[in-house]
């Protein structure tokens, strides 16, 4: 239990890293000052361009993917291999959400949940991924899009067959991801939220 614990630890350390920032600094931009202030990919992408703005995002996802993947690996043939696997993704989930380097200001750890859903069910991750694309390609809003597939991945997992634990894990990251949008959603209510394309062409404007 107590190795359990420290690799969970650990899981939330490697999520708190701030992928974003850090690319950021390497060209000499906090992205905490620009565009949306957010330090995940699609402010990343918005200040700096795709090309980073996916590396970015890779990062955030690989931030979820390698603990457990680690924890996999260390705990094979162990019967409480499978909730710890699930505690590291949500260790790092949280990282990312509350990072200790940051002074627990983070991002909105979708790409993080990418990660943790890409591990876990990469079916799940599809389905969720076309109705991203849709809203996208209908309404152009990333937040939007980032919202309702976080909400549809409990439900999919559902249909899927996944356990207790995972819906449990898919639910508490849904919950926390709304919460984490919360001004979005009510830019989106007042209809001022700014579309993918234009809230890039305003941030190099």
């Amino acid at each position: 239990m107590a190795f359990a614990t420290i690799l969970i630890i650990c899981a939330y350390l490697i999520g708190s890293v701030p992928v974003g920032l850090l690319l950021g600094k390497c060209f000499g931009v906090d992205v905490r000052k620009s565009g949306s202030a957010n330090i995940g990919a699609t402010n990343v992408s918005r200040v700096l361009g795709k090309k980073i703005g996916l590396l970015t995002l890779v990062g955030d996802a690989a931030k979820a993917i390698l603990p457990m993947a680690l924890a996999a690996g260390l705990l094979a043939g162990q019967p409480d291999k499978e909730l710890v696997i699930l505690g590291c993704g949500g260790g790092a989930f949280l990282g990312h959400l509350f990072p200790i380097y940051l002074r627990f200001r983070g991002g909105k750890g979708v790409a993080t949940a990418l990660g943790v859903f890409l591990y876990l069910q990469p079916l799940a991750v599809l389905a969720a991924l076309l109705v991203f694309l849709i809203i996208m390609w209908r309404w152009g809003y990333v937040s939007a899009g980032s919202l309702a597939t976080s909400a549809l991945m409990p439900v999919v997992l559902f249909f899927l067959g996944a356990g207790q634990e995972q819906l449990l894990l898919a639910t508490a990251i849904a919950i926390l991801i709304w919460v984490k949008h919360r001004a979005n959603i009510s830019r989106l209510l007042r209809g001022e939220e700014s579309k993918w394309g234009k809230a890039r062409e305003a941030a190099h404007g």
